[in-house]
């Protein structure tokens, strides 16, 4: 181990169910008081969960854009949204959190599931753009609820930065994301130590009913796996409870650098968990076992980043 410990004390800050009818307002109190809650622990970064500031849209089919569009921040922050900067300003705390982004780039209107870290002067000082969006583009009836993200956004175009942040090298990914390894791999390879994201996962599946009572275990494999795999922290966080009839997981988690889970909150509702997590515990994986420059052999992976292939009809 190494002797000088890098400690980043990180509070994740899981939240209840938004309703549909929920203001922005009440969603940011909900979030200052998790805020205030964390810095009172001595935390120096909270992290959100995806699409924090309202309920999760796409389990509806919206005809009007109109109707779509309500959902997302046209700036950040907003006057809704400013209070939640103006006290982590004056608390000198920074946050992670998600939101569902409407903005102009060259000439062309864009929508994108959108996560950012704020410093801890509230100043936004990274931004990612969700790129593995799942669910489906069409109104499937048949479901419960529907997962309309393919339909309501388009697929991130910030790639996976790594940002030296707090002390340390942190990168940012949201929901699906965690799922897949290219997402924690991309950035292991730029030394990553510390991921924050945050998701909204069913406890249904449409597609696969039959998994329904793997989704818990699914989320913490996909984390735990990735931490140990690349020697970093993850820090996880749920919306979750029974959001307009649709039961969402928690298993909101601070997972270590070898794949162990820290904290895990223990409800559905608003709740906070800390760890202390020391970022040069990550050379204790990523300068041993997981060492990239040693035991990597790219040649043999290129299947991974060869272009898709297209399916065959009905695949």
């Amino acid at each position: 181990n190494s002797l000088m410990p890098r400690i980043i004390k990180v509070a994740a800050a899981q939240l209840g169910p938004i309703a549909l009818a929920e203001t922005r307002s009440s969603a940011v109190k909900r979030m200052i008081n998790l805020m205030q809650n964390a810095k009172a622990q001595d935390a120096e970064l909270v992290v959100f969960p995806e699409l924090a500031l309202t309920t999760f849209f796409p389990r509806w089919y919206f005809e009007e854009q109109s109707q779509i569009d309500k959902f997302f921040e046209t700036e950040m922050p907003n006057k809704q949204i400013q209070p939640l900067f103006d006290e982590a300003r004056k608390l000198k705390i920074g946050f992670n959190f998600g939101f569902a982004e409407l903005v102009e780039e060259d000439g062309v209107t864009r929508h994108f599931n959108t996560a950012v870290i704020v410093n801890d002067r509230g100043e936004i000082a990274a931004k990612y753009r969700k790129i593995h969006l799942p669910g489906h583009i069409e109104n499937e009836t048949w479901r419960a609820f529907q997962h309309l993200e393919k339909r309501y956004f388009e697929k991130g175009n910030l790639g996976f930065q790594v940002h030296k942040l707090f002390s340390g090298k942190i990168g940012m990914c949201i929901c699906n994301d965690r799922r897949w390894p290219e997402t924690f791999r991309v950035m292991g390879l730029q030394g990553v130590e510390l991921v924050v994201l945050g998701y909204n996962t069913p406890k249904h599946y449409p597609p696969a009913p039959e998994h329904d009572h793997l989704q818990e275990f699914h989320n913490h494999l996909s984390l735990q796996a990735a931490a140990y795999q690349n020697g970093t922290w993850i820090v996880a966080v749920a919306k979750a409870g029974k959001e307009e009839d649709c039961e969402l997981i928690g298993g909101t988690c601070i997972i270590a650098p070898t794949g162990e889970i820290v904290a895990e909150c223990k409800t559905l509702a608003d709740e906070l968990i800390l760890a202390e997590c020391d970022l040069e515990r990550c050379k204790e994986i990523q300068e041993n076992i997981f060492n990239f420059d040693l035991h990597r052999q790219p040649e043999d992976y290129s299947l991974i980043t060869e272009a898709k292939k297209e399916s065959p009809p009905n695949h």
